[in-house]
């Protein structure tokens, strides 16, 4: 392989590292639901899922956020996620609110359930079997994490025990057990058939203890389990003990940082670094102007446009990071909820528009394998 050729690949490389569309893809739904119209509100869910989606996003997930949704935004939101899955490599669902189970069938509840008889739960409700079909349709090897804040005792559950006579048993504590495909991991804020707690801080007992864990480095998902579970059991006295249920084939890591090696994207070396390649592609420039060919000067300026155009993409990226990091300070340091989710939407524009970016990172990387075999030719 000719140095020219070396240098290019390398540049092609290093733009794919640059990008965080090279890491897997990582799509989160993350729901709360607390101002409910027929059976009070509750204190927690908006606030469970607003500070789930910014440590998610600050993990690299691309995140579907819906705080207090009626029965239409609901579906709207499970529909965007099911789009957003196609590609992806791990897809999450949290959800914070009321649910109830029926005949061992989980539903999770719209603010604007009304649930008078038995058929109306097809009508008001959402299974979470329907949730988690689309999870794995078209998505074998995959991972799904399943995570349910939402074993709370209920009044819809108590008035459809009522309505339904004799056969009110079939309607449970809390959720039921779900029987998962392999790849997906199900995580329950209380055992099956139990009820959980709301707390009296902002967040109920089991997310605060999630918020808390999942950022911390060099975790993998069974350890930050095993540490949520301890911490729900000392803020609960014991009452409420975390559950879950994994047919995973591989650890996860929510921060991919702390992965092992193998998890990790490729290494590209010491000497694959910005400088490095700037400076390779400076003497290609010099070895192209040496020559005196059409095709070569044509080849030297369409280098020139991709030059400039990585520095436009490097200094957008580095723009959209110190915005990020700036906005993760604000969000720590800010109690208005308003203002807080006002935040997390402009951190999820952000993160939008690096992704894109990234997709432009990667059409810059084909152009420049397609120069790079032009060049190899003419050698």
């Amino acid at each position: 392989m000719s140095r020219v050729r070396i240098w290019i690949t390398a540049f092609g490389v290093y733009l794919l590292a640059l990008t965080p569309a090279f890491a897997d893809k990582r799509v989160a739904l993350v729901i709360g639901n607390a101002s409910y119209q027929t059976a009070g509100a509750l204190a927690n869910p908006s606030n469970d899922a607003t500070d789930v989606a910014v440590e998610l996003t600050s993990l690299g997930f691309e995140v579907i956020l819906g705080v207090d949704l009626d029965k239409r935004g609901f579906d709207a939101r499970i529909r965007e996620f099911a789009r957003q899955l196609e590609g992806a490599d791990t897809g999450l669902l949290f959800y914070a609110g009321h649910g109830l189970q029926v005949a061992g069938q989980n539903y999770l509840l719209p603010t604007d359930a009304k649930l008078d008889r038995e058929r109306d739960l097809d009508f008001e409700s959402v299974r979470l079997d329907f949730i988690l079909k689309q999870m794995e349709i078209d998505r074998e090897g995959k991972t799904n994490l399943v995570i349910l804040d939402a074993c709370r005792d209920n009044p819809f559950s108590r008035n459809l025990a009522r309505s339904m006579g004799t056969r009110s048993a079939s309607v449970g504590r809390g959720l039921a057990q779900v029987q998962t495909g392999v790849g997906t991991f199900i995580v329950y804020s209380t055992q099956p058939g139990n009820v959980a707690l709301d707390g009296t801080g902002r967040n109920s007992p089991f997310t605060s203890a999630l918020v808390k864990r999942i950022k911390e480095p060099g975790q993998n998902l069974t350890t930050v389990m095993i540490n949520v579970r301890k911490d729900v059991l000392d803020a609960t006295a014991g009452r409420q003990v975390p559950w879950d249920h994994s047919a995973l084939t591989a650890e996860f890591f929510f921060s991919l940082a702390s992965a092992p090696q193998t998890l990790q994207k490729p290494s590209l070396g010491p000497d694959v670094t910005s400088d490095a390649v700037k400076e390779r592609l400076r003497k290609l420039e010099d070895e192209l102007k040496q020559k005196s060919e059409a095709a070569n000067i044509a080849t030297s300026a369409v280098l020139a446009q991709l030059k400039q155009r990585h520095r436009q993409l490097e200094d957008e990226t580095k723009r959209d990071r110190d915005r990020l990091f700036q906005i993760q300070r604000d969000q720590s340091r800010e109690n208005n909820q308003d203002r807080r989710l006002a935040l997390t939407q402009e951190l999820f524009s952000i993160q939008r528009q690096m992704s894109r970016r990234g997709q432009d990172q990667r059409e810059l990387a084909e152009q420049i394998e397609r120069v790079q075999q032009e060049v190899t030719t003419k050698k």
